[in-house]
């Protein structure tokens, strides 16, 4: 186990808060906690915080900055103690949290919207390209020395252009998809728990039933949060409606997504292809069913995963942190 590192440049004196980071960020997010604040690091990168260790580094701080990969519940907050004020988690997603349970402790939770918004729209569609025109199986096929002539139907996939693409989750990320489409030519479905005139208004996307849309939809693209309500949402019922030349992507989260019904519905035609950036547990291991499908395009959950903004997505995090012990109101709350 790597040694916990502290960097405290700023007054040492029992009235400076305190703050735990859970993972190296970048210098720059860092820079603007250790300036104010008694600050210490978890001082690896890659490999998330061991949860004893966690509990114990939490006790007493002010502060503490988390990721996705950090529970954030009643023995989180037991083992930090009253003085804990803010926890801000470094990602749009808050399911590894107990909001509720923060709330009842008064304890401000932040997340980070809007700054990976844009980046994400960009993965989804390259998910959605890669898997309806076969780009990682053609890829492969010429590394394994397997490319050996032309044929009429050779590595054919779906066009993607003037089809029907189906979102089911409309918001900031699912929104900027379906923005995308527009260049596409094609035909934009949308299933919400209400109604996003706003994008109706912008693309001319259409309100349909969530059964419609998975019937009529080439593309379904999940971008729902995480929610009870949510959890398993996409099933083997939900695949067999679904047209057998239909592509359907999932960047939200993994477990809102039946893993052993989707690898049925690839494995028997029911559906075309899946571009999956998310699993229901990750990250997993190179004997995970999906990952022996032709027809399955899988990454280990990079949808914001460009330099810029996860650098905006750690310093948004850090600056929350540092409003919320300065007496300031939180950038971007979630439970306030």
């Amino acid at each position: 186990m790597a040694m916990m590192e502290s960097a405290a440049p700023g007054p040492a004196s029992p009235e400076t808060p305190s703050v735990y980071v859970a993972r190296r960020l970048p210098d720059e997010a860092l820079a603007i906690l250790q300036e104010r604040f008694q600050v210490e690091i978890w001082p690896e990168a890659a490999t998330p915080v061991p949860r004893d260790e966690l509990l114990a580094k939490i006790k007493g701080k002010d502060g503490v900055l988390t990721l996705v990969t950090d529970r954030v519940d009643g023995e989180f907050l037991d083992a930090a103690g009253s003085r804990l004020r803010v926890v801000a988690n470094m990602a749009v997603g808050v399911d590894n949290i107990d909001l509720e349970a923060c709330r009842e402790r008064g304890v401000i939770v932040t997340n980070t919207p809007d700054v990976l918004t844009e980046t994400t729209a960009d993965l989804v569609w390259a998910l959605l390209l890669a898997a309806a025109r076969r780009v990682v199986e053609g890829h492969l096929l010429i590394q394994r020395g397997q490319w050996k002539s032309w044929h009429p139907m050779f590595m054919t996939g779906q066009d993607v252009h003037g089809k029907v693409l189906g979102i089911v989750g409309a918001g900031r990320i699912g929104s900027a998809v379906a923005r995308r489409a527009v260049g596409f030519n094609m035909n934009i479905l949308y299933h919400n728990r209400r109604r996003n005139l706003d994008l109706e208004a912008a693309v001319g996307a259409t309100y349909a039933q969530f059964d419609q849309l998975l019937q009529e939809s080439d593309f379904v693209v999940c971008m729902l949060p995480l929610t009870a309500e949510t959890a398993g949402r996409f099933g083997a019922r939900e695949f067999a409606l679904m047209k057998p030349t239909a592509v359907f992507v999932n960047a939200s989260r993994g477990a809102i997504v039946d893993e052993d019904a989707l690898v049925n519905a690839l494995k028997t035609g029911q559906i075309w292809a899946a571009g999956l950036d998310v699993f229901a547990r990750e990250p997993i291991g190179s004997d995970h069913p999906l990952l022996a499908l032709p027809n399955c395009v899988c990454l280990p959950h990079i949808g914001s995963a460009s330099v810029e903004t996860r650098m905006a997505m750690a310093t948004l995090a850090a600056r929350n942190v540092a409003a919320v012990l300065s007496g300031q109101e939180p950038l971007t709350p979630v439970v306030q």
